[in-house]
């Protein structure tokens, strides 16, 4: 493991940026700030806007069943094939 300062890290970005793709643990010390591990982004990640992620209780209580779901796709089905106008 390799801790080097936000400075070290300005300095040579390039070669930390590296080091840690290449599965090496890099942790950046800030005095100001605290410490953070670098860890690249990988396909298992995901990466997505938090307005996007679902909130459970609220967006969960308006969801319809599976079964709700095909009773109504079927009732449409039935109305489009007993269409006079075909």
């Amino acid at each position: 493991m390799l801790v080097i300062s936000t400075r070290e890290f300005r300095e040579k970005q390039g070669m930390y940026l590296h080091r840690a793709k290449n599965g090496e643990d890099i942790i950046l010390k800030s005095r100001e700030n605290g410490s953070f591990k670098l860890v690249p982004v990988t396909d298992d990640d995901a990466v997505i806007d938090r307005k996007y992620i679902l909130k459970p209780d609220a967006d969960l209580a308006g969801a319809i069943t599976t079964e709700e779901f095909l009773q109504g796709a079927k009732e449409h089905i039935r109305e489009f094939y007993s269409r006079k106008d075909k």
